[in-house]
């Protein structure tokens, strides 16, 4: 792996310091801020910053895991939760043992996770995890071991981790004096714990933002498939065009067949709906014809109370001429109306006194 540990320092006046990682070795240390090719940046956060626990949490979920530890942390805290930044981290072996079930949990002040993270960004550095120093450290089966980081002393036991302190180390540690680390042994611990963070403080509202890559194959393939699925629409409307004008067709033939039907032996062979049109017409009469015209004018004649149908002529032209007798003009005028509502053209002569009826001259046609 290549990675570069970025040491936060503990005060405001103290210097930035790192170290870079390649093959699984140190191969440079320096201070102040690492130029160059860093490859992966690792911020490790002070030891005197981040309040460290150990407990059994359920491994289900994240979120479970981080549920739970807000809730051992609530009680073990001064301050407000809200005001915390909590992380879950997972099982670690320790020694020569497997993994255990208890898991790491890192607490540190929220505006301070916030601070660190700003005062990296404004230096052009995202790191890809932030570490706490005392879990750079290995975990140790019993006692304690102590490393130097920088300008800071950090102790680490089975189930603790913190800033070494006189009085406050003497009083965990009791009759069982740290065991100062070797610089190779250090280095190993570092590097596998670049490699595999035993617990990673960006979390929650805090974790890193991964940038998703576009999978040009993957656009590729939806491409295709959605090109596939064009073709098959068009396909399908093709097919269906050509069953509805093969189905229109057939109608049409249909048609003809029946109109042929109703024509005379020996008719022409021309178009059959003009022919079976014409044969129509000259049976019925032109226009609406005789029987459609007389049936809707006695009709209304006989609704029309006090009105009779005196004389009725057809023309050669389809107009029914028709002669109307009616008790008064108000009568008259209702049977030109009602022939009109029936969809027909109405003309009227003048309706005269014949006794003591009137009298007066229909024109029927078609508008």
């Amino acid at each position: 792996m290549t990675a570069t540990l970025l040491f936060l320092p503990p005060g405001a006046d103290d210097p930035w310091q790192w170290l870079r990682i390649d093959k699984d070795a140190i191969v440079d240390r320096g201070e102040g801020i690492p130029e160059g090719d860093a490859g992966e940046v690792i911020a490790v956060a002070p030891a005197d910053a981040v309040t460290l626990h150990w407990a059994d949490l359920p491994a289900r979920s994240a979120a479970q895991a981080t549920a739970a530890a807000r809730i051992l942390v609530s009680d073990a805290s001064a301050s407000s939760i809200d005001r915390l930044h909590v992380a879950v981290g997972a099982e670690e072996p320790s020694g020569s043992e497997p993994a255990g079930g208890e898991r790491p949990i890192g607490v540190v002040a929220a505006d301070r996770m916030r601070a660190w993270l700003d005062s990296l960004a404004g230096i052009g550095i995202d790191p890809a995890a932030v570490i706490p120093a005392p879990m750079l450290l290995p975990r140790p089966g019993s006692g304690y071991v102590r490393a130097q980081f920088g300008p800071q002393s950090v102790v680490r036991g089975p189930v603790s981790g913190f800033a070494d302190e006189a009085r406050l180390t003497a009083l965990i540690t009791g009759d069982t004096p740290p065991e100062t680390l070797g610089r190779d042994a250090l280095d190993a611990a570092m590097v596998a714990a670049a490699e595999r963070p035993a617990l990673d403080l960006r979390q929650g509202p805090f974790a890193k933002r991964k940038r998703r890559a576009i999978d040009w194959a993957l656009v590729r393939r939806l491409a295709v498939l959605g090109g596939l699925v064009l073709l098959a629409t068009l396909a399908i409307d093709l097919v269906r065009i050509a069953r509805y004008s093969s189905a229109a067709d057939a109608a049409d033939a249909r048609a003809e067949a029946i109109a042929r039907e109703g024509l005379p032996r020996g008719a022409d062979q021309g178009n059959a709906d003009r022919l079976l049109t014409e044969r129509l017409a000259g049976l019925r009469g032109p226009g609406a014809g005789f029987t459609a015209m007389a049936a809707a004018l006695s009709s209304v004649v006989r609704g029309v109370e006090g009105t009779e149908l005196v004389a009725l002529s057809f023309e050669p032209n389809g107009n029914l001429r028709a002669t109307v007798a009616a008790e008064g003009e108000a009568q008259a005028n209702q049977v030109v109306a009602r022939l009109r509502e029936a969809g027909f053209a109405v003309t009227a002569s003048t309706f005269e006194s014949n006794g003591q009826r009137l009298r007066g001259d229909l024109t029927v046609s078609l508008p």
